[in-house]
């Protein structure tokens, strides 16, 4: 009985070479794939912001407010902050839009205003804190203008009283 197997044995058919290869392409097949995509998706992040960037500052809409004077939210309520600020929309009609709109105009006072008594001098007078406050004006402004795009906050005047 132990001759029957023995043949049957041997007539098994042998294990396929190039296994590995195979795997190994299908790795560097994925590998390849992934990296033109991450590749196609940097080049489109940075594309879009040269488009952004492209545009001439002609072609940008101003939005100017009158001078803020506002007491901070320091302790004793002693310290004040004079500021003037002006938000640059995409176009030149937008920022004509906003600004003939006296409903949105009001809005945008109030909402930068607001925000602006919520502030404290120490973290005003430094350059990350000035940078923070533009932010958080752009966000909270682009809240109100959901329709137009916020580019970016100018100060034409920054005076923090100590």
């Amino acid at each position: 009985m132990a001759e029957t197997e023995t043949p049957a044995a041997a007539k098994a058919p042998a294990p396929k070479k190039g296994g590995a290869f195979k795997l190994v392409a299908l790795g560097a097949l994925v590998l390849i794939a992934g990296g033109g995509a991450g590749a196609w998706w940097l080049m489109r992040g940075t594309a879009a912001k040269a488009e952004e960037k492209e545009v001439s500052a002609e072609k940008r809409g101003l939005v100017p407010f009158e001078t803020f004077l506002v007491n901070l939210a320091d302790a004793g309520g002693t310290r004040f902050l004079k500021l003037n600020v002006q938000l640059v929309l995409a176009s030149v009609e937008e920022g004509k839009k906003v600004e003939e709109t006296p409903v949105l105009m009001a809005k945008l006072r109030s909402t930068i205003l607001e925000l602006l008594t919520e502030q404290q001098a120490p973290a005003l007078i430094t350059a990350e804190g000035k940078q923070t406050l533009k932010k958080s004006i752009q966000e909270k402004s682009a809240e109100v203008l959901h329709d137009y795009k916020v580019i970016d906050v100018l100060f034409s005047e920054f005076v923090v009283q100590f």
